[in-house]
């Protein structure tokens, strides 16, 4: 699997391979972030109208999930995650490219993130910065912490 032959679409939740990847998101996400920090939507979660959620395919395989949150101003990213079989193959910064892609052509300021701050996050956290996320204040009801770390992207 390479991001470069990765085709990305809107999901509507219900095929099986992107509801055992956003499972597995969500209980990696749970067990790897202390008591009171975890900000991952379930898939009930993921069904609203604020919310577009994208799969990423390569010859039909799910290589990756990405969601963007539509708030006033600005998008949110949420539950990006790689298949753990197509880790190190691009589909990551494919999917983030076609996230802020989205953004942009729906007029938001900017993108902004909540993300972890240990070893798990390392490669998602090398991954927004490599593309200019920077440290952000508070925003959508999030404090940055300890462990907590908020990100923006300016779109203009």
């Amino acid at each position: 699997m390479t991001g470069s032959s990765v085709e990305i679409a809107r999901t509507d939740l219900s095929e099986p391979d992107v509801i055992a990847l956003l499972e597995l998101h969500h209980a990696e996400m749970e067990q790897f972030s202390p008591p009171g920090t975890c900000h991952v939507l379930d898939l009930s979660g993921l069904k609203s109208p604020h919310i577009e959620v994208y799969a990423a395919r390569n010859a039909g395989r799910l290589c990756a999930i990405g969601a963007l949150k539509h708030h006033g101003d600005f998008a949110e990213i949420k539950s990006m995650r790689a298949h753990p079989d197509a880790r190190g193959t691009g589909t990551g910064k494919a999917m983030l490219e076609h996230l802020i892609g989205r953004a942009r052509a729906l007029g938001f300021a900017s993108i902004k993130l909540e993300t972890g701050s240990t070893q798990v996050f390392e490669a998602a956290l090398s991954l927004y910065k490599s593309y200019g996320f920077e440290p952000c204040g508070s925003f959508a009801g999030y404090t940055p912490g300890e462990f907590n770390k908020l990100f923006s992207l300016d779109l203009a």
